[in-house]
């Protein structure tokens, strides 16, 4: 079996909300450091800002003993997006919105993090007749090229989603999110795939990380899991395990991904969040176990070329539940 480097893990900042009542993003940073076994942080853009310098924010990092993957822009903390960002009818609105995102790739680039994830969930539309689609298409694709050339250091990653907040997302799947990655063209655009968006947008996580090293990059990885129907933010492997450790066979094999993100949601079931992090990071730890035997697993690669999906259910059966 071939050695390689686990990436980093993080944790969803937001989660950590619920141990203090009044507390901020540095108590949230501080008690993702009581995980133990994180190495890594992405701060959302701009409210985790806010009323913090970047100083501060760069010393709770420290502290912590964590590492700045990335900003996470945030565009629904601001009323004046609620009809779109990119997409918003009025052109000053949709400069804000690309102004906002070029602050954010600048505070990025400050801090030391390689990428700024846009999940663009307030562009899309609610009903038929709202929105001109040709020309939101076209809004949005100049505003992330525009984005894109800010700063060719930093990484640019697209996070798709089916809906939520609007009814339909403007780039609500694999196929428009690597069709707008084509239009691009820009060397520092790539995906971040969420596996809970991914099940409820109907895909297959391992087909989509396919498609994404065919004709993109895969900069962003999510862990969490769901039922499908909406995006449950539940811990990892806890209802797709199977499908979990294709995923990450795939990405071990694209090697294009350093840090896994725990996208999960704790705080909606009334989890402890520090108790619910360390899960992840077992079940992860255990699903990678698995992933990377599988990953150069020659008699695994002939049963799928010949659609043998008998035998390679028994061989990943093996290594999973030790049938």
């Amino acid at each position: 079996m071939t050695t390689r480097n686990r990436p980093l893990y993080a944790a969803r900042l937001n989660a950590f909300k619920q141990l203090s009542p009044g507390s901020d993003v540095r108590d949230w940073i501080a008690a993702a450091g009581q995980v133990g076994q994180l190495g890594a942080a992405d701060l959302n853009f701009p409210d985790h800002f806010t009323g913090h310098n970047e100083g501060q924010l760069a010393s709770s990092l420290q502290d912590a003993r964590l590492k700045l993957n990335g900003v996470a822009m945030r565009y629904y903390t601001d009323p004046g997006f609620r009809l779109g960002a990119f997409t918003h009818p009025d052109a000053d609105i949709r400069q804000k919105a690309i102004d906002v995102t070029k602050t954010g790739i600048d505070a990025c680039a400050r801090l030391g993090g390689k990428t700024v994830t846009l999940w663009m969930g307030q562009d899309g539309f609610d009903y038929a007749f709202q929105l001109d689609y040709a020309a939101a298409w076209d809004h949005t694709i100049a505003a992330i090229t525009d984005v894109c050339a800010h700063n060719p250091t930093i990484d640019i990653a697209i996070e798709y989603k089916p809906n939520e907040p609007r009814a339909y997302a403007l780039m609500p799947d694999i196929g428009t999110t690597l069709l707008a990655c084509r239009e691009i063209a820009a060397p520092n655009l790539g995906v971040t795939l969420d596996f809970a968006h991914v099940v409820y947008a109907d895909e297959m996580p391992a087909h989509s990380a396919a498609l994404i090293g065919r004709h993109a990059r895969m900069i962003g990885l999510h862990l969490n899991d769901g039922y499908g129907k909406r995006d449950d933010g539940l811990m990892v492997g806890s209802v797709h395990a199977i499908q979990t450790v294709e995923l990450l066979v795939a990405t071990l094999r694209m090697n294009q991904t350093d840090v896994i993100y725990f996208d999960t949601f704790p705080d909606m079931g009334g989890l402890d969040p520090i108790e619910e992090a360390r899960t992840n990071v077992l079940l992860t730890d255990r699903l990678m176990d698995v992933a990377e035997a599988l990953s150069d697993n020659a008699e695994l690669d002939a049963a799928i070329n010949r659609q043998d999906a008998a035998l390679s259910h028994r061989i990943v059966a093996k290594e999973l539940f030790g049938l």
